[in-house]
């Protein structure tokens, strides 16, 4: 394998998805992976999906789809579905990224493909799963974040409840962890010839992605003799997860002269080196605090000093301060202005425009010594379906076009 091909180069997939879901082999492909995306004459409907649309492509398309094939397939005709599985005879791994059971109607499930591919590992990836009072229940990638807790309503001047801005968790963590998956599955078929079906569901996965507060939620159902706080709060039970980091003082965002950034000294050498690189030491004899996790929580007197010391300098020195003084302090960013970060600039460059019709950000796992492949533009409909045909399964151009004149392929 060469410097360039990915770590995946020789993992073969095989893809029928809609809209979002198909990201779980976007990480498979961004890593070399040859994923083949299955798709009705008519095409996926994610290109015209969402905000924003990018001369003539959402974005959703131009990144879930990045990096991988696209052929066209009507698997309504039995010749569609014969290609299909010829298809899967030479692939690790089918992905039905859309509602469980959508392959098996057409005859191509699991257990239809597992005798034309004894070692194939079959994903599907859906909202709610397979099972549960949900499973059939038609749903877009926020409901699984309000499913899972994640966005609490809020409501505007007039008092209509509204979507507030929020971080989207499930239609990301779910594709992460089926990824992730799929690679294990993989592994054990090319080791051992055992075929895998596995499932995820994107509410699962979103409310895993929060384990820390639900199960803390849970721990805090156990008498208090059992389940306490923080040493460092005498034992006081906090909110669970960020919600007790709201009355917090040495651990919290304060506001600078052009901006704001975090304030992290809860360990106690952290505290005693930001109060001296202040010139402030009585502020650490007053209140050394705990040597641990010790955010100082409600106290109001420390609170205002810091705020207004805060306040004395811009974002920038304080960071420089924190490095001087070893002192931990980040950053409080916004989605639109990461990107003027030095940090964002030399961690994830913008694959250009040119390259994928629009400015993307690059798989973040880096290799030393190596580059990561760039992922190619994301695919019009059935754009290599006669590449595909030929390249997997032999066909020559008068058998792709008598299959394309029968509406079998486009």
């Amino acid at each position: 394998m060469t410097s360039n091909e990915g770590l995946l180069a020789g993992v073969r997939i095989i893809e029928s998805s809609m809209l979002g879901p198909a990201s779980v082999t976007t990480h498979l492909a961004d890593m070399g992976a040859d994923v083949i995306k299955v798709e009705p004459l008519a095409g996926d409907y994610i290109r015209r999906m969402t905000w924003p649309i990018v001369e003539g492509n959402s974005l959703l398309h131009l990144h879930v789809n990045r990096g991988k094939n696209s052929i066209a397939i009507d698997l309504r005709t039995p010749e569609g579905v014969q290609i299909y599985k010829d298809l899967v005879a030479g692939a690790d791994a089918v992905v039905e990224a859309m509602r469980p059971g959508a392959l098996a109607k057409r005859g191509l499930g699991y257990d239809d493909l597992v005798k034309v591919n004894p070692k194939i590992v079959f994903c599907t990836i859906s909202g709610y799963g397979m099972t549960g009072p949900y499973k059939d229940m038609p749903s877009h990638g926020i409901a699984y974040d309000t499913w899972a807790g994640q966005v609490p309503p809020a409501y505007d001047d007039d008092g209509f409840c509204y979507i507030p801005e929020h971080s989207s968790i499930g239609i990301h963590a779910g594709p992460a962890f089926g990824a992730l998956g799929i690679l294990a599955a993989i592994i054990r078929a090319r080791a051992t010839g055992e075929s895998a079906f596995m499932e995820i569901a994107q509410s699962d996965a979103a409310a895993y992605f929060d384990w820390y507060r639900i199960e803390s939620h849970k721990a805090y159902e156990r008498p208090q003799s059992e389940v306490t706080g923080n040493a460092s709060d005498n034992f006081e039970r906090r909110a669970p997860g960020t919600a007790g980091m709201r009355e917090g003082v040495r651990y919290q965002m304060y506001e600078t002269k052009d901006g704001h950034v975090l304030f992290m000294a809860s360990e106690r050498e952290f505290w005693k080196n930001f109060a001296h690189g202040v010139g402030k030491p009585e502020w650490f004899e007053r209140w050394p605090g705990s040597q641990y996790a010790d955010h100082a929580k409600g106290n109001k007197e420390l609170h205002s000093l810091l705020r207004d010391e805060f306040k004395t300098r811009t974002s920038a020195e304080w960071l420089e301060f924190g490095n001087t003084h070893n002192t931990p302090l980040a950053p409080v960013n916004t989605p639109k202005t990461i990107a003027d970060d030095e940090q964002f600039q030399t961690r994830l460059p913008w694959i250009d425009r040119s390259i994928l019709d629009c400015e993307q950000l690059p798989f973040p796992v880096k290799l030393i010594g190596e580059e990561v492949p760039v992922p190619s533009k994301a695919p019009t409909v059935g754009e290599h379906t006669d590449a595909v045909l030929a390249r997997l399964l032999g066909y020559d151009a008068a058998k792709v076009a008598d299959l394309r004149a029968a509406n079998v392929v486009g």
